[in-house]
């Protein structure tokens, strides 16, 4: 059981931190403008020596915006609770902590992979039909990377829950 709880935090962990990174970095997508390469993110988009804040509410920004801190939120708290199931307290005998942790890190799964579909499915479907040479980045990238860290985070804890449940039903039968 503790052998899935600790591959459960560490994938969280490194999703999480992969999450933040993703979120606040500017290289979601590159593109060729002017025979120079430009690049945007969540919040800015780059020229060749300076940066600039997007300043129109671009709706598939902030949707993908909201969806991430979300998931960071989610998981976050996920791994709090999952550092708590290794604490033994009468104090959390009604609260089983696996399961919560599991779930949340599947509600994180699903708010990132909301925001990454989100922000392909507009981005495919606006630049894909305009321009020609621009490509997604690093940024999106380790988004997606993230996906399957909090998907497995979410099964390891799951696996746990099950491993910790399954004797303690056999016994009350």
């Amino acid at each position: 059981m503790y052998s899935f709880m600790g591959g459960g935090l560490f994938c969280a962990g490194v999703g999480n931190i992969l999450l933040i990174v993703s979120t606040a970095t500017d290289y979601w997508m590159q593109y060729r403008h002017s025979n120079s390469y430009m690049h945007q993110g969540l919040w800015r988009y780059c020229m060749p020596g300076k940066c600039f804040t997007h300043n129109d509410s671009i709706a598939h920004l902030d949707a993908t915006r909201a969806l991430m801190i979300l998931s960071l939120l989610a998981c976050f708290i996920g791994i709090i609770i999952g550092i708590m199931a290794f604490i033994h307290s009468s104090f959390f005998n009604r609260f089983d902590k696996t399961f919560a942790a599991g779930i949340l890190f599947f509600i994180s799964c699903f708010f990132v992979l909301l925001a990454m579909a989100v922000y392909t499915g507009v981005t495919m479907n606006y630049y894909g039909k305009r321009y020609g040479n621009w490509r997604f980045s690093w940024s999106f990238i380790i988004g997606w990377v993230s996906v399957v860290l909090n998907f497995f985070s979410g099964i390891f804890y799951m696996c746990a829950y099950r491993m910790h449940e399954c004797p303690r039903n056999s016994n009350s039968h």
